[in-house]
């Protein structure tokens, strides 16, 4: 049986909210993963329409959530009518499209790896930086590929998450090359914006840098 509902709050860093559902009644606590792969990011006061299920500890939790969508012409978000329902099940999985699409390799994505090994042969060639950079690189990176993966399964757990701030340190020191290939592979923090927006702002930022310290400017900043 499905009820309709308004996303009473969202915490959008751990993943979860709350439905305050039209029947009343105590709050149903909504994980992300109950709206499926590549739904839009939930807003507060979105009206829903979903399903409840028994949760840890017996407390209601909404499954197979969808957004409402209702048809031009009828009264409003707040009609529960079969019509309308079955209206917004039909058009539901429209918004999901983009979000997939995101998670796929984009240009800058495809060829921001392939760019940076030949940098460090660049830099290799011409300043001889020391060898433990490599290393560096390669440590982080794989440290944050398994923070990425943690995250992920704690989001699908409702469990506490890893915060983006975390996130964008790790790669800003060097981890972004593991950052980058969990979003793809792991598809997590791929479709988000804002997230990817400050992400590719670190790349920058840590490119930049190192190119400094290996440079005959910046090279006095390096231990070797």
């Amino acid at each position: 049986m499905r009820f309709e509902g308004t996303l009473q709050s969202w915490n959008d860093e751990r993943g979860f909210g709350f439905i305050a559902a039209d029947q009343g009644g105590d709050p149903v606590f909504v994980h992300i993963t109950a709206f499926g792969p590549g739904a839009a990011r939930p807003q507060p006061q979105q009206r829903l329409s979903f399903e409840v299920e028994p949760g840890p500890g017996g407390k209601k939790r909404a499954r197979k959530v969808q957004p409402v969508r209702p048809r031009a012409g009828t009264a409003g978000p707040t009609s529960s009518s079969g019509k309308t329902f079955r209206g917004t099940q039909s058009r539901s999985p429209a918004p999901a499209r983009p979000a997939r699409t995101s998670a796929r390799w984009g240009t800058a994505s495809l060829f921001a790896l392939p760019a940076f090994a030949l940098l460090g042969m660049v830099l290799g060639a011409l300043w001889r930086p020391p060898s433990w950079l490599l290393w560096w690189y390669a440590g982080l990176s794989a440290l944050t590929f398994v923070i990425y993966a943690m995250d992920k399964s704690a989001a699908q757990s409702g469990q506490w998450r890893t915060k983006e701030s975390t996130l964008h340190l790790l790669a800003l020191g060097g981890g972004w090359p593991g950052a980058l290939v969990a979003q793809q592979v792991l598809r997590h923090k791929s479709a988000k914006t804002e997230f990817r927006a400050v992400f590719w702002l670190t790349v920058l930022l840590n490119v930049a840098a190192l190119v400094y310290i290996c440079s005959p400017a910046g090279r006095h900043l390096l231990p070797y």
